[in-house]
């Protein structure tokens, strides 16, 4: 497995097994800014193939730009390899390179058995057509012969949930009836390979569990997975091995926990206020305060320490230093934490008022602070949004207080960090 295998100094990630079913080598792909040159580009490089020239791909000419550059990796069969990075850093262009739908412009790639693509689903239905022709019509470009999708169209129209609109035009349906029926078509194919980019979403709760059991299922009877995610725990959850891209480099490969949280630090740095777990605020004319203003926001440890990152299971206080103009004796502190990767998902919600903590606060610089014994967030990069209130009134809200969490300790695919002793006792026969 990937997991396994050292990566060389150029962020190659290598696998020694044989049962190897994608073998990207040494890829790059440029693309053209602007629609003139690009245009006039592509007819010069058709007229160079047509003479019997051969193009030049390893130089970018003007205004063109590397989408992938020197990427290799293998992926071998029942493997699920996340792929991470930012938007535009090349993720979905390699996915459409493995898939065969645009070539590189240098290296290689080596696909061995049936590819499904869930990139766009839906993307090649016919609008016109109803939901059993598409069906028909999608598969056999997957690759099924009329007598093979036969034997699995009642599956997929289960699976869809569509059979009250099977005989309307699929312009009559909506996005999620559309992205159900090509995630179906897409999944009873039984492929050797899925390439998913984004699209674990689609439909309610239950379409959802439904989606994973099924992805499971096939993972089970050894279909290989490359999964595209902003959503970090789905990454953690699905994927055992991953690789980080980065304005079209190969950054780092190896197991997921590990290239998820140097994504996540490298967002976090990338801030102009995350890097150091600390936000100054700019101090307020009197005139513009509503009574109480929020200066500043940082963690500090029991020994009275200044913390740039928190630790998963250490302990760590946040300190709410404020301005007050006025006596307040039933202040409320709330903070509401989000995941700034993936879907900017609402982690906790905690405020005094909840934990009956009605807050005294007299006229001055005051710090308020909330102790945790335990800090219980996973290995990542949040966003806090900080507010004081008082009843209805809101004194002052800070929108957005980035900061980081390490692990500590193993933390695996947890999605909290959970106190816990061991013991052992005997038991009488």
């Amino acid at each position: 497995m990937l997991t396994q295998q050292p990566i060389d100094s150029d962020n190659t990630v290598h696998s020694n097994n044989e049962d190897v079913v994608i073998s990207v080598e040494n890829v790059a792909k440029k693309f053209c800014r602007d629609l003139k040159h690009s245009l006039f580009y592509g007819v010069q490089d058709i007229v160079t193939e047509l003479t019997g020239g051969q193009r030049n791909g390893t130089v970018l000419r003007s205004k063109e730009f590397w989408a992938l550059k020197d990427v290799s990796f293998e992926l071998r069969r029942g493997e699920a390899l996340g792929l991470v990075g930012s938007n535009g850093a090349g993720k979905s262009t390699l996915l459409r390179i493995i898939s065969g739908l645009i070539h590189p412009d240098v290296g290689t790639v080596k696909v061995r058995g049936r590819v499904a693509p869930l990139i766009a689903l839906g993307a090649g239905f016919n609008p016109i057509l109803t939901g059993r022709e598409n069906i028909y019509a999608n598969m056999s470009v997957l690759g099924l012969s009329t007598r093979e999708i036969d034997e699995r169209f009642k599956d997929v129209v289960d699976f869809a949930e569509i059979w009250d609109a099977l005989e309307a035009p699929v312009q009559t349906y909506s996005s999620g009836m559309a992205a159900r029926l090509g995630f179906a078509c897409a999944v009873y194919i039984e492929p050797d390979i899925l390439l998913i980019d984004e699209v674990l979403a689609v439909g309610d709760v239950k379409f959802k569990m439904k989606c994973h059991r099924r992805l499971a299922q096939l993972r089970e009877q050894g279909t290989a997975f490359i999964l595209v995610s902003h959503n970090s725990h789905s990454v953690l959850n699905v994927c055992n091995t991953s690789i980080y891209l980065k304005k079209g480099q190969l950054i780092a490969g190896g197991a997921t926990e590990a290239v998820v949280r140097q994504y996540e630090e490298d967002l976090c740095l990338s801030g102009s206020e995350a890097a150091k777990g600390e936000l100054i605020l700019p101090e307020k004319p009197r005139s513009q305060s509503a009574g109480l203003d929020i200066r500043s926001l940082y963690f500090k440890d029991e020994q009275g320490n200044r913390l740039e990152t928190l630790i998963c299971g250490e302990p760590a206080n946040l300190h709410v230093e404020c301005k007050a103009y006025q006596d307040i004796s039933d202040a409320n502190l709330g903070i509401i934490i989000k995941a700034f990767s993936g879907e900017n998902d609402q982690v906790l919600y905690l405020t005094s008022a909840s934990d009956g903590e009605y807050l005294n606060i007299t006229p001055g610089t005051v710090t308020i602070q909330m102790q945790l014994p335990y800090c219980g967030l996973i290995p990542g990069v949040y966003s806090a949004r900080v507010y004081v209130r008082s009843g209805v009134k809101s004194f002052d809200i800070v929108e957005s207080f980035r900061f980081t969490v390490k692990a500590g300790q193993a933390m695996s695919r947890c999605q909290f960090y959970q106190p816990r002793t061991w013991k052992v006792t005997a038991t009488e026969c």
